[in-house]
């Protein structure tokens, strides 16, 4: 009986995984994975000490990581990109942020 049950679980959860991997074309453990890149690059970037780049959009895709939103500067778009490439797992950087100055 038992062993029907766990077969039964396992059945379900493989299933469950091929699912996921056929309607968005990721295994479980890709998705996983990009979640983690996009977390941590997010920590990074909200934890500077040079600057707050609490405002910046972070997608994963397969380790190509995208930036999007606005920063002050040329110097705080490349440190972005630069934080970005840092953390485990990045394989590219698509630096999408907008450069606008802060009036004075």
């Amino acid at each position: 009986m038992i062993a029907h049950l766990t077969r039964f679980v396992f059945a379900v959860t493989m299933l469950s995984l091929v699912g996921c991997q056929s309607t968005t074309g990721k295994t479980a453990g890709q998705t996983i994975d990009d979640a983690t890149i996009t977390a941590s690059v997010q920590s990074k970037l909200s934890s500077d000490r040079l600057s707050n780049f609490s405002r910046i959009d972070v997608d994963t895709e397969r380790g190509v990581v995208t930036l999007n939103g606005v920063v002050t500067s040329t110097e705080q778009k490349m440190r972005v990109a630069e934080l970005t490439r840092g953390v485990t797992g990045v394989r590219t950087v698509n630096n999408n942020l907008q450069i606008q100055p802060q009036p004075q």
